[in-house]
């Protein structure tokens, strides 16, 4: 077991805040939300990781498809020639894409969702490699029924939309829920959600998928 302790925990679905609060996992799921001490005193075994931020609920990013099959991440040993920003458009076109190539750059766009607290994607993938990478990283698949406005972006934060529509649910403490949340370095006091906002889901110094730690930032 693993009690991931924040400045603060966001439970998601409008529940309220936790001052100084923790979520316990159990292998993949969570187990218990609550203040620190009293998860610390019913499980006093169990790992202790503390993270300076706010904890919320995984986000959600809804440009599955044109994030990974319509855009190339360039591997960083082409970043004196491509660049380090994902290339849309006629950028991309003038690229000689094979489907290694796509499920490379799909590879490469799931650990920047990672690092944006992403633990779920919107869309349907039509691209086998692609799909099969999403998939092997662990990553949810959701259905979408529109398409989503603004341009693709990897913050889910980003488009004046309130931030809790980002969030995955259920929410954090629900019976048997997957453990899939982020940390986000943003300060704990006035009001989170409008700090999260302004900070962005680039501000993310973790993300917890499915149980296991699959972002740190350095």
């Amino acid at each position: 077991m693993t009690i991931h302790r924040a400045d603060l925990v966001l439970p998601g679905a409008g529940r309220a805040p936790v001052p100084g609060g923790a979520v316990l996992v159990d292998g993949r799921s969570v187990e218990a939300v609550g203040p620190y001490e009293e998860l610390a005193a019913a499980r006093p075994l169990a790992r202790v990781r503390r993270w300076t931020g706010v904890l919320t609920p995984g986000l959600r990013n809804p440009y599955g498809p044109e994030l990974l099959e319509r855009a190339y991440h360039p591997d960083p040993r082409e970043a004196d020639d491509l660049g380090t920003e994902p290339l849309t458009g006629a950028a991309l076109a003038a690229l000689e894409m094979t489907e290694s190539r796509w499920g490379a750059s799909a590879r490469r766009g799931v650990r920047r969702m990672l690092a944006h607290g992403t633990v779920a994607v919107a869309g349907a993938l039509r691209r086998e490699t692609v799909a099969d990478a999403v998939a092997r990283s662990g990553l949810a698949f959701e259905e979408r029924f529109d398409d989503p406005p603004g341009p693709p972006t990897l913050d889910p934060f980003a488009g004046g939309r309130p931030v809790e529509e980002a969030f995955v649910a259920p929410p954090l403490g629900l019976e048997a829920r997957r453990a899939d949340f982020a940390v986000f370095d943003v300060p704990p006091g006035g009001d989170p959600l409008a700090a999260l906002a302004r900070a962005g889901a680039a501000s993310c110094v973790a993300t917890v998928l499915d149980g296991r730690l699959v972002h740190r930032r350095a």
